[in-house]
């Protein structure tokens, strides 16, 4: 990945840096924050300066800086000229910029381009019917969850639903309150109960491999705001009867508020059922009301159109493979954007088509979707996904004049399912190894000596590479053996601290240098003396980092005093 000589190098400022000179403590080259900026207007600059200045001051040497630079070229020239200001910046201080870039789990960088580069979900023979010169989507079969609406009880309970044994101390029928008809269902005293008591749950019969819509309306009185991260306040999930969940999607309500709908969807993969929760979050205030739960099969909502998600339009009767461009015009989701309150296309039959009026079609298509509130990841095996990468790094390297980079290459949770990706008869481990491997070769045509980091959990069997499970969120397998089709020579950042011991024995014994992503926006700094003690007894560690998600940043001086001056050592 770089030259011999610039691996010399950095040995010899890994042993220069092995000490403090005044305290004679193990102080790591590496001592970097995190930062946040798209570098949208002058405040942002001025919040890079602060942070900078604060970095110089207590010895920080780095700023891991996420500002957009998968996407530069798609920046005005105002937004560059903004990049090279906190370039002049970084210089004055003597604080170094690593830019950050190449995520496929939070895909926006490539969707910014491309919005069908997103990984997609198969969906197989749905249902469209020819009427009038358009084939429209017809559910098959029509599901839908009887007494959704919460009208009917059967001994004082919901009819139709597994209700908890505290029914009616959690989860209520509210008469006095409703969206329709006449009743509610009223979720309060969250306290008091385990999880499981404020939940409320129906199976429904559903098609393998088709896509569903399900929605409900809520109203919210104090409720908790939603945390920043994880799942939202209330939960509306679908899950397999094996205990899969089949979706990702968070429900963020106000802390108060009148009526509001909620609307998700799910994909039923291989499962012929489905069971659908209503439950409110662990721990919460307030209460909420829900009324109109529905679900209903949908058609080609968020449909992806790449070369490896092709869509494929059929005679149910004959079997007979109708062309685009021939038989019916090009099919797109003019409102692609991963939501689901939205409808798909109809299909708009040509002149001299094939398609009979009233003919009953089989359409098999690919879907996007999201994870909690946006997540989007987009697709490894994409060739268009690498000219991206590679106009970027070059548009970021001659603006920047980086020595190192970061590839923030975490919690990639879909992919492997679509065309692109299965004719490749690789497994997702060996996929998401070889998509960094090739990162890591766009980085070297331009700059053989950059030192290129990585975040650990995709490449490490103590996290998100784990091999004990089938599935990781909507990827198709797992991330198993990722770590052995990586160059060594990647620096790992790790981020699990829970198990940061195995995590950084990993990697070492694997003969990666190795970094601590330390802090995490708690209210002291116990998280990154745990991350020293762990990198001490590390060989080949070579950094730490104030990782702040929420911008926090009163701790920046403590940290940086830490790190440099190595005062958990003190005595």
């Amino acid at each position: 990945m770089k030259s011999s000589l610039t691996f010399l190098l950095t040995l010899l400022i890994v042993a220069s840096c092995a000490n403090n000179p005044q305290t004679g403590k193990n102080v790591l080259p590496y001592r970097w924050t995190y930062m946040s900026n798209r570098m949208r207007d002058d405040d942002d600059i001025d919040q890079f300066r602060r942070i900078a200045d604060t970095c110089a001051a207590h010895g920080v040497n780095g700023i891991l800086l996420s500002a957009g630079f998968g996407s530069i070229d798609t920046r005005d020239q105002d937004g560059i000229n903004r990049l090279e200001k906190v370039r002049e910046i970084s210089r004055e201080t003597g604080v170094e910029i690593i830019p950050s870039m190449f995520s496929t789990g939070y895909g926006g960088a490539f969707t910014s381009h491309d919005r069908n580069l997103a990984a997609g979900q198969p969906v197989n023979d749905a249902l469209y019917v020819a009427r009038g010169g358009k084939a429209q989507f017809t559910a098959d079969p029509p599901v839908a969850i009887p007494n959704g609406s919460f009208e009917r009880v059967e001994s004082g309970r919901v009819a139709g639903f597994n209700s908890p044994a505290e029914f009616g101390q959690i989860i209520s029928r509210d008469t006095q309150v409703a969206k329709e008809g006449k009743a509610s269902l009223r979720f309060e005293n969250f306290d008091d109960y385990e999880s499981e008591a404020g939940q409320l749950a129906v199976e429904i019969s559903v098609k393998p491999r088709r896509l569903y819509r399900m929605s409900c309306w809520i109203r919210s009185e104090g409720v908790d705001e939603s945390r920043p991260f994880g799942s939202g306040n209330i939960r509306l999930q679908a899950n397999a009867p094996d205990g899969r969940p089949l979706e990702w999607i968070n429900i963020n309500m106000p802390v108060a508020g009148d009526w509001q709908q909620a609307v998700e969807a799910f994909n039923s993969l291989d499962y012929d059922k489905a069971v659908i929760t209503i439950q409110a979050s662990r721990r919460q205030r307030g209460r909420f009301w829900v009324d109109d739960l529905k679900v209903e099969e949908i058609g080609m909502v968020n449909l992806l159109r790449r070369p490896g998600t092709p869509v494929t339009v059929k005679s149910e009767s004959s079997g007979m493979v109708y062309e685009e461009g021939r038989d019916f015009a090009r099919v797109e989701d003019t409102n692609l954007n991963f939501r689901f309150n939205h409808d798909g296309p109809e299909i708009e039959l040509l002149q001299d088509s094939r398609i009979k009026n009233g003919e009953r079609l089989r359409v098999s298509f690919y879907h996007g979707t999201y994870v909690y509130n946006s997540q989007v990841s987009v697709c490894m095996s994409e060739p268009a996904v690498y000219e991206i990468m590679r106009n970027n790094f070059r548009m970021t390297h001659d603006i920047m004049h980086p020595t190192k980079y970061f590839m923030p290459l975490d919690e990639v949770r879909n992919g492997g399912s679509c065309v692109a990706c299965r004719e490749r008869n690789m497994t997702m481990g060996q996929i998401l190894g070889d998509f960094v491997t090739r990162a890591v070769d766009i980085c070297q045509e331009v700059d053989p000596n950059a030192e290129i980091f990585i975040w650990s959990d995709m490449l490490d069997p103590n996290h998100n590479a784990r091999s004990d499970r089938d599935y990781y969120y909507h990827v198709e397998g797992n991330y198993a053996g990722s770590w052995n089709h990586v160059p060594r020579d990647l620096i790992i950042a790790c981020w699990n601290f829970r198990r940061r011991n195995e995590s950084l024995a990993h990697f070492s014994g694997l003969g990666h240098r190795t970094m601590g992503a330390g802090y995490y926006d708690a209210d002291d700094l116990e998280n990154p003396k745990g991350w020293l003690a762990a990198l001490d007894a590390t060989p080949n560690a070579v950094g730490i980092m104030y990782t702040t998600w929420l911008r926090k940043y009163d701790l920046l001086d403590e940290f940086g005093d830490l790190v440099s001056k190595r005062t958990d050592l003190e005595q």
